[in-house]
């Protein structure tokens, strides 16, 4: 198969890429451009910085463009929940709020009030966070938030993004599954939620399927990155989707956890689990590639551990991740648990001093060097794996019995041990880039360069080296997780 190019615009919560990716027996992906995804705050609201955003976008197509060569198409993936506002004559209407945002403190009992917990979760098959999508939308209607009155369409991250390069206005279908507004089982949006909770369906876009030819770039933008017409194809749009497509698995009875910022864990599935075990789990049924859909999770992830870092560097001590894994390697083990999703731990305005309130409020000790409070972090998170797991097991009928790691938290090798250890599972881990990877799979099966899920896949598994961990030391961590199970979750 001759080489063909695209380009994954890849933007997370704490940075974004431009990665050129070349297609043939084989992936290679070449980043191109790599740029600081900030929070703003502004009168005391967090927003994301759209205009720095799009800039450094457009800055890493130029750059693509400089190398000469011809770009099948471009596609774009971001975190979920998070949303812009368009208004008439397709003019941008304020910023988009940030989903660590205070305005939604308190709001989803509110929300029951009027569309009871149960009933949504029927309805929508999504996990109860407070700023979902419909979380935020709802505390707009509550304030009367004046944007809402000029507004003519709700747009996703990604989709925000690729209507600002093709004047397209639509939902990609796994973003739009992020929002707790569609029905997991019609894959539409659901009338039932936003009459109850007196929400405007009439702004929200038409949903499209991955794989989908959105447009073209605007003449505007092909001017100032100089490159032709490239058709914009809409990828998984959600980040954890796209790196969920590109998890290298055979056969089944695998789950997979996508690790960074946040860890999401879970299993692919054809259709949505919502029942009371599902429920009582707090398990969401997000979209995927081929329909298929994603029952899992939302862990808060090695979010703990970069905001303790950045505590640290305040105080002028500027250790990188890897330093900080051999603190912890070094560190006693076992010093005291977490629990990862403790809501204190959402953002608090210094991460070390949560956790140590937290071990001496349930009579812990508290970690007394740097590398034990990064152990403390990395243990904690493979104990949270290991319940998540066991619930998985149950609510989806699903006997795992091997876990892919995948993202940039798959090259953690002390905690990916952990994780194995903890759960007494073999762990896969890799590819590092899941999220650009599954970003174009996608497109490339949207132009019929890839049959399949699965041929997309097999293509992955030979392009990269994948690492493989044993399970050791299962009786220690056995009788840590009869404790974390019995007194921290």
């Amino acid at each position: 198969m001759q080489g063909k190019s695209f380009i994954a615009i890849d933007l997370g919560a704490e940075s974004g890429r431009v990665i050129k990716a070349t297609v043939s027996d084989r992936i290679k992906l070449q980043p191109v451009h790599r740029f600081e995804n900030r929070l703003v705050n502004m009168l005391g609201h967090l927003y994301w910085d759209l205009p720095g955003l799009f800039y450094e976008i457009k800055k890493g197509l130029g750059a693509v463009a400089k190398s000469g060569r011809q770009i099948e198409a471009i596609g774009v993936d971001t975190w979920g929940v998070d949303f812009g506002l368009i208004g008439r004559s397709d003019a941008l209407v304020g910023h988009p709020y940030a989903y660590r945002d205070s305005r939604t403190d308190g709001i989803m009992d509110i929300a029951f009030g009027l569309m009871p917990k149960d009933e949504l979760y029927a309805a929508s098959g999504i996990q109860f966070l407070q700023f979902n999508s419909v979380f935020q939308l709802f505390s707009m209607v509550r304030q009367n938030h004046p944007w809402l009155d000029i507004s003519q369409r709700l747009m996703f991250m990604p989709d925000l993004f690729h209507f600002l390069l093709t004047g397209q206005k639509v939902s990609e279908y796994t973003i739009a599954s992020t929002s707790q507004l569609m029905n997991a089982k019609t894959r539409k949006w659901e009338p039932e939620i936003f009459a109850k909770l007196g929400l405007p369906v009439d702004i929200m876009a038409p949903i499209v399927q991955p794989g989908t030819k959105i447009g073209s770039l605007l003449p505007s933008i092909q001017a100032q990155v100089d490159m032709p017409a490239v058709p914009i194809i809409a990828p998984a749009s959600h980040d954890t989707a796209s790196a969920v497509a590109a998890v290298p698995a055979k056969g089944e009875n695998w789950a997979y956890l996508s690790s960074g910022t946040w860890s999401l864990m879970g299993v692919e599935i054809k259709e949505p689990i919502i029942n009371a075990n599902s429920l009582a789990g707090n398990f969401t049924n997000e979209g995927g590639v081929d329909r298929t859909i994603r029952f899992l999770r939302n862990i808060m992830g090695l979010w703990l551990l970069q905001q303790t870092r950045a505590s640290w560097i305040k105080q002028g001590e500027k250790l990188d991740y890897a330093e900080i894994v051999e603190l912890a390697k070094k560190a006693r083990p076992f010093i005291a648990i977490i629990d990862p999703d403790d809501s204190r731990f959402l953002n608090p305005p210094d991460m070390p001093q949560a956790i140590f309130e937290y071990c001496r409020e349930t009579g812990q000790s508290v970690p007394g060097s740097k590398g034990e409070l990064a152990r403390c972090i990395l243990e904690s998170l493979a104990l949270k794996y290991r319940f998540i797991i066991d619930q998985l097991n149950v609510a989806s009928n699903v006997s795992i019995d091997v876990l892919h790691i995948v993202g940039g938290g798959s090259q953690n090798d002390l905690l990916n041990q952990f994780v194995a250890d903890a759960t007494g599972l073999p762990v896969v881990a890799g590819p590092v880039e899941a999220t650009a990877l599954g970003n174009v799979m996608t497109q490339a099966m949207g132009m019929g360069m890839v049959s399949s899920l699965q041929e997309g896949r097999e293509l992955i598994r030979r392009s990269f080296d994948l690492r493989e961990y044993s399970p050791q030391n299962t009786e220690d961590w056995n009788d840590l997780y009869v404790q974390f199970k019995n007194n921290f979750v």
